[in-house]
């Protein structure tokens, strides 16, 4: 099991956790809104660090974001399992492509 599934499998343990103990239940508890704004938030702290160029806090907040995104696609029930499936879908095929057939 790889570090992104354990992390995903604890985001789905802390569902119902009690937001006083855990973090993740915090953000669930304040609904998926909240989870998205978050992830937001994190996304841009990322995008600053890659334009300006350190490496170990681009890692740090790169690691922030897909910690939020896990979160924030499990508050609207989409886990790890249904990106991996999509991203399988994906596979093979041109990102040209794959975006014209979206439409």
């Amino acid at each position: 099991m790889s570090a992104i599934d354990r992390l995903a499998a604890t985001i789905e343990s802390r569902k119902g956790a009690d937001p006083e103990t855990s973090w993740t239940a915090k953000l669930f508890a304040k609904g998926p809104e909240k989870c998205a704004e978050k992830f937001g938030e994190e996304a841009i702290e990322a995008v600053i660090e890659a334009v300006r160029g350190d490496r170990e806090r681009l890692a740090s907040e790169a690691a922030d974001v897909l910690f939020h995104l896990l979160v924030m696609c499990a508050a609207r029930d989409v886990s790890l399992a249904d990106i991996e499936a999509e991203l399988a879908r994906r596979e093979g095929m041109s990102g040209i492509a794959e975006k014209a057939a979206r439409g």
